[in-house]
Order: structure tokens, then C-alpha cells, then sequence
């Protein structure tokens, strides 16, 4: 199977580089960009053709369900290039079934906790990108 190209998005750079550093011990997966708010994250997803978008659910001037409601119906609709049909997999602090259930309305496919992402990250962006459904433990 190829490389996962990843697009990261979160308004903390920490995050992000803990994120980064995380994946460097996945040799599957390649970090392809970084966004620190949805409106970058979606000129992103546009040059960059992500196979998954780790997406923060919360940040400013656009959070990550309108950024990935966005980026699916671009997807969805094609975008005139034939390429990508990216899967967003949400990261948040918050432990709330009504946002997971949002998230997984409008199309990601998954909704993991920032504070598990040691353990299920690396395993939930293999699933996302093979079509799978993902939620921490303590959500399923």
C-alpha cells in the first residue's frame, strides 16, 4: 500500500508538532501540510490532496466541522482535477457524544480524543483510510 498523505490541522503548534512527532514512527505515513485554522486547512486540501485530515474541532475563524463540511462537499462534488477524496478524522479535547455525532454526520470518519492519541492514532488514520469508522475508546 502507498504512503498516507496526511494533512495536519490545529491552531496549536504544539499539537502539531507533537502530532509530527508521533507519526515519524509510522514509516506509512508522510506529513504532506499543516493549517492552523479550517479556512487553511481548506487551501490546503486544495494544493495538497490529502489521503486523511487530522482536523481540531475547535479553532478560530473556522472550527473543524464547518471546515470539513467544506472540505467533504468540495470532495463530493469534485473539484475539477479528479484528484482526492480526502477522509477527515477529528481531534478534540472534548469527551462529547453530540459533537462525535455531528462530526460523523457530516461525513468524518472518525472522532478521536487528544488525550488518546498515543495510543489510537496511528492505528485510526490506517482505518480511516481504508474506509473504517473510528472513536476513541471512551466514546464507543
Amino acid at each position: 500500500m502507498s504512503v498516507i498523505r496526511i494533512l495536519l490541522v490545529d491552531d496549536h503548534p504544539l499539537v502539531r508538532q507533537s502530532i509530527r512527532a508521533l507519526l515519524k514512527k509510522a514509516t506509512d505515513m508522510e506529513i504532506v501540510g499543516e493549517a492552523q485554522d479550517g479556512y487553511d486547512a481548506i487551501k490546503q486540501v486544495e494544493n495538497l490532496h490529502p489521503d486523511v485530515i487530522i482536523m481540531d474541532i475547535s479553532m478560530p475563524r473556522l472550527d473543524g466541522i464547518s471546515a470539513t463540511k467544506h472540505i467533504l462537499h468540495e470532495n463530493e462534488n469534485g473539484n475539477g482535477n479528479g484528484k482526492g477524496r480526502a477522509k477527515v478524522l477529528i481531534l478534540s479535547m472534548h469527551a462529547n457524544e453530540t459533537l462525535a455525532r455531528q462530526a460523523l454526520h457530516i461525513g468524518a470518519r472518525g472522532y478521536l480524543l487528544k488525550r488518546s492519541i498515543s495510543e489510537e492514532l496511528i492505528p485510526a488514520i490506517r482505518q480511516v483510510r481504508e474506509g473504517k469508522i473510528v472513536l476513541s475508546q471512551e466514546l464507543a
